[in-house]
């Protein structure tokens, strides 16, 4: 469902979607959500039970406060597949690149929502401007960075941002893992806790295709206005990696919530996390997810982040 487009959503009678919650689940009014989508959400929760299975935690699973109530939370209005993948069995002492952060002994994350640099043929580098689609010159490829203090690439695709992570011996995060990642060791809702804290993340800020489009916004925005490369250099929008020091996970990954929303590797075409003007309208928080766009989709807010497997201690 296009951003600029998000139909309103209303919560409705509740509903039970699996693994023992009884949750309220949200729909485009003014239908209820159909036994398909209901069936995604419990899906999505089946796939991620190993991450904190046996673990005694501070908000336990079926609690206000953790990552599987905002999961049950919210349904799709309309179900759309998508490949959670799965989580690996934890390898004690497993080791992961400086770059990244080891999220329970099975997976390694991108410390920071991923930036490029664009490798010539002739093996020299250069930046990447992070306001324009990444289009190689000949013989060149875009290599993903996970580095504080840049902002972070933009008007990138699920397919481009792949291709990106496996230059830098990486991968994009199955969907599963980059929520068993978000909500740190904890489970939380939100990368620093249980409870929507305003600040923490960015999670607000300017609305740019307002200010640049506004006179073509009945007519429905294209990708040519979706992808302008104004959109993010105007105040108040993209923020530089670890900028906001508190949204944080305790795993030590920043902004997997708010900022830039963030492809995972599922081929059908899935986002996730929220970007600075909207961390709730597709579920809250970690549970974030925006599903059905095209693989090769970018515009200004999409983002991405890379995963790999580690290393034997």
């Amino acid at each position: 469902m296009r951003l600029a487009r998000v139909a309103r959503v209303a919560r409705v009678a509740v509903v039970a979607i699996g693994v023992g919650l009884v949750v309220p689940a949200v729909a485009a009014p003014p239908e209820s959500v159909s036994p398909e989508s209901r069936a995604q959400v419990t899906a999505a929760l089946r796939a991620l039970e190993p991450a904190f299975a046996g673990k005694k935690r501070q908000v336990p699973a079926s609690n206000k406060g953790s990552i599987e109530l905002a999961i049950a939370s919210y349904a799709p209005p309309r179900p759309h597949a998508v490949e959670e993948g799965a989580l690996a069995s934890a390898r004690p002492g497993m080791r992961c690149p400086p770059d990244m952060v080891n999220v329970g002994d099975r997976f390694c994350v991108d410390r920071y929502e991923g930036s490029l640099v664009e490798r010539l043929a002739d093996g020299t580098t250069r930046p990447a401007s992070p306001y324009h689609p990444p289009v190689s010159t000949e013989g060149s490829v875009f290599v993903a960075r996970s580095v504080n203090g840049v902002v972070p690439q933009a008007y990138i695709s699920a397919k481009q941002a792949d291709a990106a992570c496996k230059a830098a011996k990486k991968r994009l995060c199955h969907p599963v893992e980059w929520r068993a990642a978000c909500g740190g060791s904890e489970g939380f809702a939100y990368p620093y806790g249980p409870q929507k804290i305003a600040d923490k993340c960015h999670d607000h800020g300017t609305a740019p295709m307002l200010t640049f489009h506004a006179d073509t916004m009945k007519r429905g925005w294209g990708r040519a206005e979706l992808n302008d490369p104004r959109l993010n250099q105007l105040e108040g929008t993209v923020a530089k990696t670890g900028a906001y020091a508190e949204c944080k996970n305790d795993w030590g990954a920043y902004d997997m919530v708010g900022n830039l929303h963030e492809w995972t590797a599922d081929p059908n075409g899935t986002f996730q996390g929220g970007y600075w003007l909207d961390t709730s309208q597709h579920g809250d928080g970690c549970a974030y997810r925006t599903i059905a766009h095209a693989y090769d989709y970018h515009d200004y807010s999409t983002g991405f982040r890379c995963c790999a497997d580690g290393t034997d201690p």
